[in-house]
């Protein structure tokens, strides 16, 4: 049976954050959503269910807003690095949820890896 990419999505997604959650338990988890006008990344305590840090193509200060391109995911990736030394947070792991790795998430997660998180 074909099914519709959304439902392809889902299943990728999950498979991916059930492995990664078995494998780097007690972890910080780097989590990256991408929709077509914005990208966003969140640090996220699991075993709390609190949020870390946070940085999005949506804050005005950044000066990308409603952009979704690699250079803006580059400038997310070095500003969560800089939040989460802020927050005192060196290593996570990074949660790709179903998007490919490859162009704006790589960027990002290539930007937060130069700014000093490990994953």
């Amino acid at each position: 049976m074909a099914k519709s990419k959304r439902e392809l999505f889902l299943k990728r997604s999950l498979r991916v954050r059930n492995k990664l959650r078995k494998v780097n338990f007690g972890r910080v988890r780097l989590s990256v959503h991408r929709s077509n006008k914005n990208i966003c990344a969140q640090l996220i305590d699991d075993s709390k269910g609190h949020t870390l840090a946070a940085a999005s193509s949506l804050e005005k200060e950044l000066g990308i807003v409603g952009k979704n391109n690699i250079a803006a995911a580059a400038i997310i990736g070095s500003t969560l690095a800089k939040r989460a030394k802020a927050v005192g947070v060196e290593e996570c792991y990074f949660d790709r949820g179903g998007l490919l790795f490859h162009g704006g998430i790589k960027a990002l997660a290539d930007a937060a890896r130069e700014g000093g998180l490990k994953f």
